[in-house]
């Protein structure tokens, strides 16, 4: 009799850590599901506010191509055609300024590389950017998209913490290097960047922490290399991807 009882205790014992691990488990499903739900609505904002921003700046180029085009005819109607010529010269070489629109290849790519380089520039951060990309790609350009989202969601926050707006630089540099999809990411930076046990930390709370784990993860997806240097005032991303 004592046997069956300790078989059952032992059962019941069982049942419960059972019971425990089940509960532990599934209250951790519930957090990571709340924080990538909080991550995925942050980015969400993000991207809204990004496309703000493109529309802004179309409403802006109307306005002006309305001016512009008024501003001719008055040269017209004066017959001062020399001074119209002069503004024409004047107009090509502005346009030709403005035309800061990435054309890499890759549609999707420029959509989300335009759209972040954009917002940069209205926060008064001066942007290089360079970028060369295949129309096809082995890897998800939705997952090659999020890697270039985060890297320039980090560098554009580390640009913000700088005061003065003329120190507040982003170079960005895609290239194709021996078949592989090169990703250079330069920003200046005004403070000591977080480490520990050797890994970079975001310097973000909440739910941007995401942003750095989600780079590694997926670059561990496609087995590629990324290397994160901390120098004395610029922190820099180089990553290659194969193709």
């Amino acid at each position: 009799m004592s046997f069956v009882i300790w078989i059952a205790a032992g059962l019941g014992t069982a049942a419960a850590v059972i019971g425990i691990i089940f509960s532990v488990r599934t209250s951790l499903y519930r957090f990571v599901d709340g924080r990538i739900a909080a991550y995925q609505k942050d980015l969400m904002v993000k991207h809204y506010e990004e496309v703000q921003n493109i529309y802004r700046e179309m409403r802006g180029w109307k306005h002006d191509y309305h001016n512009h085009i008024q501003t001719m005819k008055a040269y017209r109607r004066l017959n001062e055609d020399a001074k119209l010529d002069e503004y024409l010269d004047d107009l090509d070489d502005d346009l030709t300024n403005v035309d800061t629109l990435i054309k890499s290849g890759n549609v999707m790519v420029d959509a989300i590389l335009n759209s972040k380089l954009s917002l940069a520039r209205s926060r008064g951060i001066n942007i290089n950017a360079k970028a060369v990309v295949p129309s096809e790609l082995s890897i998800s350009e939705i997952d090659l998209c999020i890697i270039l989202g985060n890297l320039l969601d980090n560098a554009m926050e580390a640009c913000l913490k700088l005061s003065n707006e003329e120190d507040r630089h982003v170079r960005v540099y895609i290239d194709i290097k021996r078949d592989q999809l090169y990703i250079s990411v330069t920003n200046t930076s005004g403070e000591k960047i977080n480490k520990q046990n050797g890994r970079y930390l975001s310097g973000k709370g909440g739910n941007h922490g995401f942003g750095l784990m989600r780079v590694d993860r997926l670059v561990d997806k496609y087995r590629g290399y990324i290397k994160r240097r901390d120098e004395e005032d610029a922190f820099s991303t180089e990553i290659l991807l194969p193709l």
